[in-house]
């Protein structure tokens, strides 16, 4: 497989005409065959001076990286990419990018009739199993992140764990699917665009319309999850990214049930490999 540098260009051309606006990211692409991940590479360029929009994709990854220094398995027929952007915004809210590119991948592929949910707090799910991820990487200066890297992985035809789904299987065996995403050119593209739309959205209308949207995608809401052995549900995500989780009391003569803010990185919520 060899990606196609100007089906995608086109593809993105095409979105912007029927939209009849200019690109709120004006992307840039970079194709490479084999890289080391493609978060590294874009750094490199950013450092020599690669503007806001400019993307990395490859075909392989040989040190690709989940969250948490986790291992990203990244062989031959995935999609790795990387985008490059200027956020300047609070530390503190650095989670807003990675909220922003889940609920805008997600949104889009929902559009083009694949039902991707997000797993808090960036994880993109199909059928319960794992597509996708994706990994933010900021550079801070004068107390706001005057530069990000946004790393994103997406299953297509390549071997998935027992845990994990690829999205071209998914679209072969579901009957009921429509294939509005046929190769791997149509999943990047689908893929930027929906970066650009929930950037743009934490950008233009901020935190009170992007958390909505992004919880109405989450399948944590409602699950259980234990804590110290006491079980908890989750009941939501609060402003600034952690997930609530209200615990059951122990005590029936108890009025309050006690809550848990739990940051992104303190807990894993994990998948099972009948049901992710």
């Amino acid at each position: 497989m060899e990606l196609d540098k100007q089906k995608i260009e086109a593809a993105l051309e095409a979105a912007n005409n029927s939209a009849r606006q200019s690109r709120y990211l004006p992307f840039s692409l970079h194709l490479y065959d084999n890289v080391t991940s493609t978060n590294q590479v874009l750094w490199k360029l950013v450092q020599e001076g690669a503007p806001s929009g400019t993307v990395v994709i490859a075909e392989q990854q040989t040190a690709g990286r989940g969250q948490w220094g986790r291992q990203w398995l990244s062989s031959r027929g995935g999609l790795y990419l990387s985008v490059a952007i200027t956020p300047n915004i609070e530390v503190q809210n650095s989670y807003q990018l990675t909220f922003a590119t889940a609920w805008g991948i997600a949104k889009q592929l929902r559009n083009c009739n694949i039902p991707v949910a997000i797993k808090w707090p960036n994880d993109l799910v199909l059928n319960k199993f794992k597509l996708g991820g994706i990994l933010t990487e900021t550079k801070i200066s004068y107390g706001k992140i005057s530069q990000a890297v946004i790393g994103v992985g997406i299953n297509w035809s390549n071997s998935v764990p027992t845990t994990g789904i690829n999205l071209e299987s998914w679209l072969q065996q579901d009957i009921t699917a429509i294939p509005t995403i046929s190769n791997i050119e149509m999943l990047a593209t689908q893929v930027l665009l929906g970066i650009e739309s929930g950037i743009e959205c934490m950008t233009q209308k901020g935190v009170d319309v992007l958390l909505p949207n992004y919880t109405s995608l989450l399948t944590n809401i409602g699950e259980g999850v234990y804590l110290d052995d006491v079980l908890g549900t989750v009941v939501g995500v609060t402003s600034t990214g952690c997930l609530h989780v209200r615990m059951e009391t122990l005590d029936s003569k108890s009025v309050d049930t006690p809550d848990f803010f739990l940051s992104p990185g303190t807990i894993s919520l994990g998948y099972s490999k009948s049901s992710e």
